[in-house]
């Protein structure tokens, strides 16, 4: 039996199958916990259970595996991962582990793995001789993540042209409200996927609302993990240090990984309402060791020497009425090596993407962008440079639109 394919189910097919195995009062009980009892029910009939999911190690040394499923919120059927095997094997929280499981004994109360099968899809012994990502040499993004992938798609097209993302980025959308930045990152995250699909993508979504999170789910090819605005600063926190954690042991292995976080602003403020009050408190309420968390998070985008890369792109909220957002902007403003601006004026005007191409760009692009190409964008950017964002946003999208792609679009700058 294999627990992930449980997992899997449509809740109204799992309570179906537990109605055909007899299982009473699945009216009361969690889609989790009637997975367990599922288990419990079977195990006798099929002898072993399979299962693969993230561990998360607490501060006692054991540790659980938990589901990517639930956003890797604790339930009844996460699996518990002994001190000894996580020496043994030097676990670290975010391991993807899979393995044989058993049911609690007496006096316990999760499955418990039995034997370790793989460790982030791969041999378990590696992770012995694995170089930790705090002492991988970080270098400047030198590999581009190609954004074209669509020619009537002019956002991503721009994108790809104006501010290019590399392998390792750490970038900066920052946007007002009501700008476009959920459908453009959704529209980053397809392009991703489409042209790049050795790139293991997360969506992290912090304090959104469930109905924005199940469009993400639906339109995303990759993993969207959220903790929505009705759940606990805590658990923003929880989820954040996982999915981070999961990024860094796949670049461990030589992986490179993209997450797309909305928005680090949420974020910065659920790190401030649950970091201990420290006396020291910043303009706008905000706690002065608050920020450190969030900046770890932010700060662990890089691309490696010894392989793999973490690409970090994050939105920043502005001109929301707090003056706590400012003071997260202000903190964040200049560590990321891209920003994206979006501007509130073309998005009422509803041009889109709502680019202000003046104060966008990205830092070192020389690397990720040829000689040729990248002179005619910079002379273009002279052209765009005199004119307000409204006229050189209307004036690119007339041009670029009648071309297949950028590369017809570039060459024809020199007719």
């Amino acid at each position: 039996m294999n627990l992930n394919e449980l997992r899997d189910i449509k809740s109204a097919d799992l309570q179906k199958l537990a109605l055909d195995l007899k299982i009473d009062d699945i009216g009361r009980m969690t889609r989790q916990e009637i997975i367990y009892a599922i288990l419990k029910s079977q195990f006798e009939s099929k002898g072993e259970i399979y299962a693969e999911s993230v561990l998360e190690i607490l501060n006692e040394g054991y540790g659980f595996l938990r589901s990517p499923k639930y956003s890797y919120l604790p339930g009844p059927d996460d699996i518990y991962v002994s001190k000894s095997q996580v020496r043994s094997f030097n676990l670290k929280s975010g391991d993807t582990v899979g393995g044989y499981v058993r049911l609690p004994r007496e006096g316990e109360k999760n499955l418990a793995l039995l034997k370790i099968e793989s460790v982030n899809f791969g041999d378990p012994d590696f992770c012995r001789e694995r170089i930790s990502f705090k002492n991988r040499v970080p270098l400047h993004p030198n590999e581009r993540l190609d954004m074209e992938n669509d020619p009537d798609e002019l956002s991503t097209r721009i994108i790809d042209m104006f501010i290019p993302i590399g392998k390792g980025q750490r970038a900066l959308l920052v946007a007002p409200p009501r700008t476009g930045k959920t459908v453009l990152l959704q529209k980053i995250a397809k392009a991703i996927t489409d042209n790049n699909p050795d790139v293991s993508l997360f969506v992290l979504l912090i304090d959104e609302r469930p109905e924005e999170v199940t469009e993400m789910e639906r339109s995303v090819k990759g993993e969207v993990v959220s903790s929505t605005f009705d759940e606990p600063p805590q658990r923003h926190v929880q989820v954040a240090d996982m999915v981070l954690e999961k990024a860094k042991r796949l670049v461990e292995h030589g992986n490179d990984v993209v997450i797309l976080l909305d928005s680090i602003t949420r974020l910065a403020r659920a790190s401030n309402t649950v970091s201990p009050s420290s006396g020291r408190v910043l303009t706008g309420g905000m706690e002065a060791n608050a920020l450190q968390r969030p900046k770890r998070f932010f700060g662990a985008a890089r691309n490696t020497e010894e392989g793999g890369s973490l690409t970090i792109i994050a939105t920043a909220l502005i001109e929301t009425g707090s003056r706590m957002d400012d003071v997260i902007f202000e903190e964040f403003k200049g560590t990321g090596n891209m920003e994206i601006y979006l501007e509130r004026k073309l998005a009422e005007k509803r041009i889109y993407p709502a680019i202000d191409l003046q104060r966008s760009g990205t830092r070192k692009e020389e690397l990720l962008i040829d000689s040729t190409d990248l002179n005619r964008i910079w002379l273009l950017r002279k052209v765009l440079n005199p004119m307000s964002p409204n006229e050189s946003m209307e004036f690119l999208l007339d041009r670029i639109k009648k071309s297949k792609s950028n590369k017809e679009f570039l060459d024809s700058m020199n007719s």
